[in-house]
């Protein structure tokens, strides 16, 4: 097995499974809106529910899930085919793919099992709070800044080699 599909399948069945599994647990043990100070004035795990995207985008709007599903779907294709083009010695593009990748699935299991996300990791400083967000949300992020990274570390290599 190539490298990269080795840090695909390590990283996507990790962060399905911490996702997934903490999603299980503050739906299972806490109530909706229910919220646990962890450092006050500063986070707190608070759960909720998203039915839109990042900061509730597109909640109210009638197609929504179709709309998110297809949304997924074609994003984790791409991130196949453009992972299948990969270097093998592009780790860190293939590690930040595997992130946006596992990230995408995990809030497509929730979109296909609930018809929305759920949300627990609650940001906030004072009254201002950052839209909660969960494990899949961390990677998608995590793994865009490493692409972007990446990216930059890519264009140096080549004006090197010039």
């Amino acid at each position: 097995m190539r490298p990269n599909y080795r840090i695909l399948l390590a990283i996507t069945a990790l962060v399905l499974i911490v996702d997934q599994a903490t999603k299980i647990l503050i739906d299972r043990t806490m109530e909706l809106y229910q919220s646990i100070p962890v450092i006050d004035g500063l986070f707190s795990i608070t759960y909720l529910r998203n039915k839109g995207a990042a900061f509730s985008f597109l909640a109210s709007f009638s197609y929504r899930l179709p709309f998110f599903i297809a949304v997924s779907l074609v994003a984790v294709v791409a991130i196949a085919v453009t992972f299948r083009k990969l270097r093998d010695d592009q780790r860190l593009a293939a590690a930040s793919f595997a992130l946006i990748f596992s990230g995408a699935i995990g809030n497509l299991i929730d979109r296909l099992r609930l018809g929305e996300v759920i949300d627990f990791l609650d940001v906030y400083w004072k009254s201002s709070h950052w839209p909660a967000f969960n494990v899949a949300d961390s990677a998608i992020c995590v793994g865009v800044a490493l692409l972007a990274l990446d990216a930059l570390r890519e264009e140096r290599r080549k004006k090197d080699k010039m």
